[in-house]
């Protein structure tokens, strides 16, 4: 079996991948919190850890690899948004509305982006148990207590009673900051102690949790703080300890630091996860995505408007624009990424429309299987394996395109069929299948169209020169550009017609 080689988190280095089990191989994957639509930053790790998912099932067999990814649907932000969008409704009922519209919604994005459903999507709401007992237990082992905060009473986690509290983040314990979902109030312990429960007020939505203070005795009704959710949903569905867990890198400190605290102190542990992997941030155009900038981009927006670069975006594109950059680095989401993949797959399907024989269609409707038999799939397996060891994916695409020009016009004629089958597996692998003929119709028709506002905006303008060069770029793909008057109103009018 081929050896996969990961960068884990935990250890700094890159490690051949061992499974705990290879017939159960096991990944958790932070999902979204659902109280509005996934931005951009939001699908980086979604497509990050399903080109895994898929590198997975290609190795070990799909029916050998567990893939959890989470809904988060309690939360502040999530009450915040149904007072502000609902305010007539009762509380319970304006929040079900947000978390089931903006969980399709999601859903929906994402398979939009060519990714695959997780093996399990979990509900936070439907593990409340589970988050319970876990508390309890922290209670019951001295790692947690319960205090009476400015908002009610809290079950908090102290960070001093674990000594390997920082190992992931690698933080000294004096050194470290409170986060964005910590408060430093003066109930608690330590500055660094975060909330398992707290208190909600009578409209709020609650479990009754049974956790009690020294001093009175009453079951706290309240909801779970967001650590103890991902903690509690991973052990339901993956065991005390599993393979692998993944995020954005931004959720290494407080999130996974303190997921590994509370796991491994309630299930006396010495690791939650073997193999720590993280995505690298994204930004915007050299920027930090944000609203107040106007750069705040969500994948709504890419997907059906036309407010990124003046067009609207194919999924498979975006996919591509994300997978470019490798997975641990800073990527800058720009426009001119968005075309640079959009050439990239234009170039592949005419690569595709070139070489498609039957024996190609059937293979690429087929799921990806584990290693083949011939000579060709094996050559190609082994290649494609050692570029993506590290997921290097704009590495995978190079190769691809190469060898598609190159390697099956060397094949025999009857290993030419091995070589398209393997590739067409490779491609499954990575997520990226060839649009179908009236797919690509469309999505070079809406290119079409915005080249020819351009060359409009341009002539308008008497900038002749980008005028000439947008369709003479045209002319050279085949399209040829047609000028003329409107009869009734005299102004200018462009059409065109496809002439090779």
């Amino acid at each position: 079996m081929t050896q996969l080689t990961l960068y884990n988190t935990l250890t700094r280095s890159k490690e051949p991948f061992t499974p705990i089990d290879p017939n159960n191989v096991r990944m958790y994957v932070c999902g979204p919190t659902v109280y509005d639509h996934a931005h951009i930053g939001n699908a980086r790790p979604v497509i990050v850890f399903d080109v895994l998912f898929r590198l997975l099932r290609h190795i070990y067999g799909e029916d050998a690899v567990k893939y959890v990814r989470n809904i988060t649907d309690v939360d502040d932000k999530i009450i915040d948004r149904a007072r502000r969008d609902f305010p007539d409704l009762d509380l319970n009922a304006a929040i079900a509305k947000v978390t089931e519209s903006t969980t399709a919604q999601f859903q929906a994005d994402m398979k939009a982006l060519g990714c695959l459903e997780p093996t399990v999507e979990p509900k936070a709401t439907e593990h409340i148990g589970g988050m319970v007992e876990m508390i309890s237990t922290l209670i019951a082992k001295g790692n947690a207590y319960v205090a009476s905060g400015a908002k009610g009473r809290e079950v908090l986690f102290d960070v001093t009673s674990d000594d390997d509290y920082g190992v992931l983040s690698n933080r000294k314990l004096d050194d470290q900051q409170a986060g964005a979902r910590v408060a430093v109030e003066s109930h608690k312990r330590n500055p660094g102690d975060f909330v398992l429960w707290k208190e909600s007020a009578a409209d709020e939505p609650g479990w009754d949790g049974g956790f009690t203070s020294s001093s009175g005795g009453e079951t706290i009704h309240g909801r779970p703080g967001w650590h103890i959710e991902c903690s509690a949903m991973s052990k339901a569905h993956l065991g005390e300890t599993f393979d692998i867990h993944g995020g954005g890198l931004d959720l290494i400190f407080p999130h996974h630091e303190n997921e590994i605290a509370q796991s491994c102190c309630a299930n006396s542990t010495d690791r939650m996860a073997n193999v720590w992997m993280h995505n690298g941030y994204l930004q915007v155009e050299g920027k930090k995505m944000s609203k107040s900038d106007g750069n705040f981009i969500t994948v709504h927006d890419l997907l059906h408007t036309e407010k990124v670069g003046g067009r609207k975006w194919p999924g498979e594109v975006v996919r591509l624009a994300i997978l470019m950059t490798h997975y641990r680095e800073p990527l800058d989401f720009t426009v001119r990424r968005l075309e640079e993949a959009d050439d990239i797959l234009i170039k592949l399907n005419r690569i595709f429309d070139s070489l498609m024989t039957s024996t190609f269609a059937k293979a690429i409707s087929r799921p990806p299987e584990r290693a083949g038999t011939n000579s060709a799939y094996r050559t190609a397996n082994r290649t494609i394996l050692s570029l993506v060891e590290d997921l290097n994916f704009k590495a995978v695409l190079d190769f691809l395109i190469r060898e598609l020009r190159v390697s099956y016009h060397n094949l025999s004629e009857e290993k030419q069929s091995d070589w398209l089958d393997a590739l067409a597996r490779i491609f499954l692998m990575l997520g990226i299948k060839p649009a179908p003929q009236q797919t690509r119709n469309d999505v070079r028709d809406s290119q079409i169209a915005y080249a020819v506002r351009s060359r409009a905006e341009a002539i308008a303008s008497k900038n002749w020169p980008v005028a000439d060069r947008i369709r003479d770029e045209l002319l050279a793909q085949g399209i040829q550009l047609k000028d003329g008057k409107d009869p009734e109103t005299g102004e200018r009018t462009t059409t065109w017609e496809v002439v090779r």
